[in-house]
């Protein structure tokens, strides 16, 4: 079974505590439970992780080149500083797709730019956790 690293990065272990009303009630543990549930109905196996620490999303995209067939990505504040985790999705050579629950076009200046669109093949934004189940499908599509 094909396998997809679903990665969260930082303060997104806050959801359903940080900021209610841009990124809503849902917790992480919910995205999670429910990203596993909908990879095992589109025949795939999700594998969710989350830190705080750009150096550990790093090793884990590496990692990924050996064992996931694709990334789906919501990079969190790194979005917008990360060229290290840029460098590192350059390396996967499966789908990465970039989730952002908010709409970051529609946020402050600072956020409108995005280091891992720059390798990502498609970018779900402003959908709200619902966008984790667009970002699947999408991934499970290119595979």
């Amino acid at each position: 079974m094909k396998q997809i690293l679903l990665l969260n990065g930082p303060n997104l272990n806050m959801l359903g505590v940080r900021q209610p009303e841009v990124y809503g009630h849902a917790t992480l543990a919910d995205v999670e439970r429910d990203a596993v549930a909908l990879g095992a109905e589109l025949g795939v196996g999700v594998i969710c992780k989350q830190s705080n620490y750009e150096g550990e999303l790093v090793t884990w995209i590496q990692e990924a080149r050996e064992a996931m067939a694709a990334i789906v990505i919501n990079p969190g504040a790194y979005t917008h500083t990360s060229v290290a985790i840029l460098d590192a999705l350059n390396v996967f050579e499966g789908p990465v797709i970039e989730i952002h629950i908010s709409d970051i076009h529609q946020r402050e200046a600072f956020r409108h730019h995005s280091y891992v669109a720059l390798r990502a093949d498609a970018s779900v934004i402003g959908q709200g956790v619902d966008g984790y189940a667009t970002a699947l499908r999408d991934a499970v599509a290119r595979l």
